[in-house]
């Protein structure tokens, strides 16, 4: 009779060990969630400043104040892609 009663004790003792663990991995695996929400944000801010400093608005301006100016109409120059015939 003891025997079971030690057997049942360590099968019980065993599945609140499990469920610790589980408890324990599911609240990191939200903290690793949360984290990549974050990440996730802050990525698209990122892209959203790259995207707003690449816009002819902010780029004239700071092209002008280094000297520079926009090419007149005449003076745009169009190069071909080259092709693979002229090897």
């Amino acid at each position: 009779m003891t025997a079971w009663l030690l057997f049942v004790l360590a099968i019980l003792v065993w599945v609140v060990a499990r469920q610790t663990s589980a408890v324990v991995a599911a609240t990191e695996l939200d903290s690793l969630k949360n984290q990549r929400s974050l990440l996730e944000a802050q990525r698209a801010q990122l892209l959203r400043r790259i995207r707003s400093a690449e816009s002819r608005a902010v780029l004239i301006p700071r092209a002008e104040s280094l000297g520079l100016r926009l090419p007149a109409d005449s003076e745009i120059v169009i190069l071909p892609a080259p092709t693979g015939e002229g090897r």
